[in-house]
């Protein structure tokens, strides 16, 4: 634990680090200057040091009007980059998703030890599943999705640079992108310039689908399937579809006066999944069901059976 911790806090560094260079390229030394001063002083405040917390206090109201947006801006950046390295380093110390093997298995031996289960109500149990996962736009979600993108491409490039066999001029490249996606997140706006329009709700829940849940779930599916083999000498029915999504995403007229009964089965359906079509295309989809009905903009499920879209 200890080991990871320190690898997480080399990563939160040299992170800020990079953020820093890019914060005095494009504002100056000034501003770097004055959001270290801050920094600085926040840590010795939490330390307990009561002078440096004054200090803190007129430091800020001091700021003068020019500099309260970047200064916030930059600990707003640094907060996503260590929230980012922190997601990264939760996974494993390798970031790879090692945990769901050993956490099924141990869940298995637990239920094969109980006097009252045998193997066959385990399989039943298991081929009963029915999970539902609902996609919403949550009112406080305000990031946008293009630097999600970048921030996903910043995990990237943290475990490409843990990778312990990497050439130098390939850790090269990495850093340099690694600074190219910084310098696009600083100079990107992190506010709307407009709300999000039910289209723009219904492409947010496509994006999480193709970012995450595509292999996310088909992932966890196999690694369940192998450690059911393993454990109980049982496969998974080849049309075995536990997990369904739905979304309210574009749909939910509740407190949403631009969503009505015209707009939800166009806007929020057909024209976001126009324009991702290529996003099935890209994963050699073989299994999107859309599903329209109950009240939900669509549901989708996933199956064996190669189907159209």
């Amino acid at each position: 634990m200890n080991e990871q911790y320190s690898a997480l806090r080399s990563n939160v560094s040299m992170l800020g680090k990079v953020l820093g260079e890019t914060i005095k390229d494009a504002l100056g030394e000034h501003i770097l200057d004055r959001v270290e001063t801050i920094r600085k002083l926040s840590k010795s405040s939490r330390a307990g040091n009561e002078a440096n917390r004054q200090e803190l206090l007129t430091t800020l109201q001091n700021l003068s009007n020019d500099e309260l947006l970047p200064v916030a801006r930059a600990f707003s950046q640094f907060l996503n980059l260590a929230n980012t390295a922190e997601q990264y380093h939760s996974i494993s110390p390798k970031g790879e998703a090692a945990s769901n093997p050993e956490v099924i298995a141990r869940t298995l031996r637990k239920l094969k030890n109980q006097p009252d289960l045998n193997d066959a109500t385990i399989k039943k149990a298991v081929e009963s599943l029915s999970l539902e996962l609902v996609l919403t736009a949550h009112p406080t979600e305000i990031t946008r999705r293009t630097l999600i993108h970048k921030m996903g491409e910043i995990n990237n490039c943290l475990k490409q640079l843990d990778n312990t066999d990497i050439a130098d001029y390939e850790r090269h490249q990495v850093m340099r992108r690694l600074r190219q996606l910084i310098a696009q997140s600083w100079h990107t706006d992190e506010i709307r310039k407009q709300r999000p329009s039910p289209v723009d709700e219904a492409k947010w829940g496509f994006a999480v689908v193709e970012n995450s849940l595509w292999q996310g779930v088909p992932n966890y599916l196999r690694e369940l399937n192998e450690q059911l083999e393993e454990n109980l000498g049982y496969k998974l029915p080849v049309d075995f579809v536990p997990v369904r999504f739905t979304s309210w995403m574009g749909g939910d007229r509740d407190g949403n006066p631009n969503v009505t009964a015209d707009i939800t089965p166009p806007r929020t359906l057909v024209k976001p999944l126009e324009s991702h079509r290529s996003v099935p295309e890209r994963h050699s989809c073989s299994g999107i069901r859309i599903v329209n009905g109950r009240g939900h903009a669509g549901a989708a499920g996933v199956s064996g059976r190669r189907r159209r879209v």
